[in-house]
């Protein structure tokens, strides 16, 4: 998730504020902003693969893929208050008319599918609290899907009737990554393409 600036609560106006204006990227939760940190080669890799195979499955569908630099709001943003959520997911699809906080156009508040790669600085923060603030806080969201970054491996979280929610754990190169909600099969030799690991796997 990266590390707080400084231990001073801000409202989510002075977060946007100030966001708009870095180079930086950092994400707020309830009042700190937290800097993100920089991605290993094998991360971006894998959200450059990821989004060129949505793009192509997305196109003439009423779905739309968005990059990691679209910033999405999750909890009520209450003028005064230090609550909330604003994070930047690796990759996200929204079907339908996106929709936004405000007339920036850079806060979705309606994503149908996110996805997160998963990283040693990031990934129990992404498994839980963000997890649990995406499917509190948004619902529009369909699907949750984590990708590992040290071996092919992906987790999808799919929401079922009455709030809950179906893992099913997705390995191996012939495997395929089947989301029906946005009717793309993602094949995971396509998703891992060029993407190397230590051990040689």
């Amino acid at each position: 998730m990266g590390y707080a600036r400084k231990r001073i609560h801000h409202t989510p106006e002075e977060y946007l504020y100030m966001e708009r204006q870095a180079i930086e990227r950092s994400q707020y939760i309830d009042g700190q902003i937290f800097a993100m940190a920089g991605e290993s080669l094998e991360h971006s890799t894998l959200c450059c693969n990821l989004t060129a195979l949505l793009v192509v499955q997305l196109k003439g569908k009423n779905c739309r893929a968005v990059p990691a630099n679209m910033k999405i709001q999750s909890g009520a943003m209450r003028q005064g208050q230090h609550a909330g959520m604003f994070s930047y997911a690796d990759a996200s699809v929204v079907c339908g008319e996106p929709r936004f906080n405000d007339q920036h156009n850079d806060v979705l508040l309606n994503p149908t599918v996110i996805f997160e790669v998963l990283s040693p600085s990031t990934e129990s923060f992404d498994r839980g609290d963000k997890f649990l603030r995406y499917r509190t806080h948004l619902e529009t969201l369909s699907d949750y899907v984590l990708l590992s970054a040290d071996k092919p491996l992906v987790e999808h979280f799919q929401r079922q009737a009455g709030g809950l929610w179906l893992y099913a754990g997705i390995e191996g190169l012939l495997a395929n990554l089947e989301l029906p909600s946005i009717g793309c099969c993602l094949p995971l030799a396509e998703i891992y393409d060029r993407v190397e690991w230590i051990d040689g796997e």
